[in-house]
């Protein structure tokens, strides 16, 4: 069983220090939606987003969603080998079930997700995502995998199919990938560092070029 974590993502809501910017609270009066239950967006919260820290990293859900559709629609997923989590930068955890199906369309994701943090759960009936407080730390822990992979810039340069060989030569692997769009990991991130291009990659081509090539050598 591979487990993908996307980590450190920039998934939340709108931080309470910004809620009264008029940029959030016209953007949540056209949503219908108060302005603390909505999720932080660089896309419409730009000018907001220069009074946080960080700011310039903050605010990108769009990195989670192109992510999780690529894994949560990939051979491995189906196949039962993949599970995938997303770890926020606030430490929360957002456990998904391999049969989850999320919206493509980008403005019901941001739906989803805002009924996920206001109810900590959707569906009710299903659970097919639940968020829990938890550090990046207390997730590994409790998966328990027999390796850790962080991709990483700095990391060993790989090829993408001899990472997958090695990927499912393992009974129980993690691999780490950056929820962000740029910068370093926040939380305290142990175990190998991979790179598998010379270049950094964006999040989600690392998600599929994880992926595709550790299917290669699954049977299926």
């Amino acid at each position: 069983m591979l487990h993908l974590v996307i980590a450190d993502s920039e998934l939340e809501l709108v931080p309470k220090s910004i809620v009264e910017h008029p940029a959030v609270v016209n953007y949540a009066r056209r949503r219908g939606k108060k302005p603390e239950e909505v999720i932080l967006d660089s896309s419409y919260h730009h000018s907001a987003l220069k009074k946080l820290e960080d700011g310039e990293r903050r605010g990108r859900p769009d990195i989670v969603h192109i992510c999780l559709l690529n894994a949560l629609e990939s051979i491995a997923n189906r196949e039962g080998r993949l599970r995938v989590y997303v770890h926020t930068r606030n430490d929360e955890v957002i456990y998904i079930k391999p049969e989850t199906r999320l919206p493509r369309n980008y403005n019901r994701f941001l739906g989803l997700m805002e009924s996920l943090f206001k109810n900590r759960v959707v569906p009710k009936d299903l659970a097919l995502l639940r968020i829990e407080e938890k550090t990046l730390s207390e997730l590994l822990e409790e998966i328990g995998p027999d390796e850790v992979f962080v991709m990483h810039e700095e990391g060993e340069l790989m090829k993408p199919r001899d990472f997958g060989k090695v990927l499912a030569g393992l009974e129980n692997p993690l691999v780490i990938v950056g929820g962000f769009p740029h910068g370093d990991f926040r939380s305290k991130v142990e175990g190998k560092k991979v790179s598998l291009y010379r270049e950094p990659l964006m999040a989600w081509t690392i998600v599929n070029e994880v992926l595709v090539n550790f299917e290669a050598f699954l049977n299926f």
